[in-house]
């Protein structure tokens, strides 16, 4: 038997509490990025099929007490987790074959941490303040006692991308059903599979009402379209790129639904003159190859002093080429192949870029070749640019693989300049022997999150999300579960 095939069942789409193949039976092929080989087919969901899931959603929503029964929600919720643990060695299986995340990676943000996270909305949910007591209020000589309620917003489209599937889909799919919500899940197309479960999961193992969680699978980016314009849907929560959330937020307006939106980003690593600058750097480099680079929070720019510059690049350089882009099935690995050939492509033509803007490979800066059945996969070298400025468009475009861009500056607030003149600002880091310099710096820099000397900022309860075109609103903790409530205040008359 192959051991890359996974041994999950095939991918279903899961529609008011029904699995089943695309009303049209159309497929398309699930592959596998380290080989480039097929591994499994999902349902091509069709318009129809979209518009069934909207209206069981829909329906659930307005017509069952799922918004109002918290019981039932924590019941269903804890059955799911569950599942997902007694399911964990073959869902880590699929997660490296799907993804192609390495191994170790797979144990923490990829999976073990997500459904972690799950849990931890659904115990949120079980002691959230649901209702605060304002207490009496007198407007123009009439009291009344104040209450302020929170519930659910209706019907959520959860649009998640291809580089951390579980952790994405949990983390939309867990606040909103805990909320009281009704969803609509749309993963991407490289990655079908793993949300396909999540469907499977749900209709074998809980007693999740009919319609009340949805997956549908198409390929076609006009049938996923749908649910940003449907009036039908309250909420869409999307993940990925700029341009795509741009659309969305368009598509949206006329019905003036909520838009949750966690975009691009093109973070800055920051580099003070007393830091430790080979660690610095080092910690870069690997923090960038992690996952073939493939996260939009990852620091792809490393800012260092200007007289230690070529030490930085040299650094960063031996730390990639060390690493390499490896099976992500091996225990070892850290960075693994990028998610398909149109991806590879793309940051080949990023490569190619920093050639014409003047840059320079410290090391990489092509295809990582392999031989064997690693030989049909989507594979870049790990690669360190060096002689850019941040104007360069490799220094200021998310290029979403393995490559570091090392920018010299010229003191605090040099860096400073250079890591807010982005149009994002997602996340960053600042390393410095005073940790007290190293949160001045790190204070003026305009991101959702930031790592002061090693700090990890990534957690269940810690929000998520970024300024300027990084995004709208925030994931994870407290504040992205309320991105799914309604805020309702009740007066009553006091006589």
């Amino acid at each position: 038997m192959n051991a890359r095939l996974p041994q999950n069942p095939p991918a279903q789409q899961y529609v008011d509490g029904k699995l089943s193949g695309a009303s049209d039976s159309a497929t398309y092929p699930i592959l596998n990025p380290a080989t480039g080989q097929q591994i499994g087919v999902a349902p091509d969901s069709t318009a129809e099929d979209m518009d069934a899931a909207i209206a069981a959603a829909r329906r659930a929503f307005d017509e069952t007490d799922w918004s109002t029964d918290l019981a039932l929600r924590i019941r269903c919720l804890r059955q799911l987790h569950q599942a997902l643990v007694d399911n964990a060695e073959v869902l880590r299986e699929l997660t490296t074959a799907e993804v192609g995340a390495p191994a170790f990676f797979v144990a923490g943000p990829q999976f073990d941490i997500p459904v972690e996270t799950f849990k931890w909305n659904i115990d949120l949910a079980e002691s959230y303040l649901w209702e605060t007591d304002l207490g009496i209020g007198e407007v123009m000589g009439l009291q009344s006692r104040r209450t302020v309620r929170r519930e659910a917003v209706g019907v959520v489209a959860a649009i998640t991308p291809w580089n951390f599937p579980n952790q994405i889909n949990l983390a939309k799919i867990g606040p909103a059903l805990a909320a009281g919500n009704t969803v609509v899940l749309k993963p991407a197309p490289d990655t079908p599979w793993l949300a396909a479960e999540l469907g499977r999961l749900a209709a074998e193992h809980t007693d999740l009402p009919a319609g009340v969680f949805n997956v549908v699978t198409p390929r076609d980016n006009q049938v996923a379209a749908q649910l940003a314009s449907d009036p039908r849907v309250d909420l869409v929560s999307f993940t990925g790129s700029t341009a795509t959330g741009r659309a969305i937020a368009a598509a949206a307006a006329p019905t003036l639904k909520r838009v949750f939106l966690e975009l691009g980003g093109k973070s800055a690593a920051i580099v003070l003159d007393d830091a430790d600058v080979a660690s610095a750097a080092g910690g870069a480099a690997f923090a960038v190859s992690v996952h073939a680079g493939q996260g939009c929070a990852l620091t792809t720019r490393l800012l260092v002093p200007r007289a230690k510059y070529d030490e930085a690049v040299e650094v960063a350089a031996a730390t990639m080429a060390s690493l390499g882009a490896k099976d992500p099935a091996d225990g070892g690995t850290i960075c693994g192949p990028v998610i398909s050939e149109v991806q590879r492509d793309r940051i080949l033509g990023y490569l190619d870029l920093a050639l014409e803007e003047g840059g320079r490979f410290a090391t990489g800066g092509g295809v990582a070749t392999h031989e064997g059945e690693l030989e049909g996969g989507f594979w870049i070298e790990p690669t360190v640019i060096a002689g850019l400025d941040n104007t360069a468009r490799v220094a200021r475009e998310e290029i979403f693989g393995p490559v570091l861009v090392v920018i010299p500056h010229d003191g605090d607030d040099d860096a400073v300049r250079i890591a807010n003149d982005s149009p994002y600002g997602l996340s960053g880091s600042v390393d410095s022997k005073d940790p007290a310099r190293a949160r001045a710096v790190a204070r003026r820099i305009r991101t959702g999150t930031i790592g002061v000397n090693g700090g990890q900022w990534f957690g269940a309860d810690a929000p998520f999300g970024g300024y300027k075109q990084s995004g709208l609103g925030r994931e994870m903790g407290v504040a992205g579960f309320e991105e799914y409530l309604e805020t309702k205040t009740i007066a009553e008359g006091v006589n």
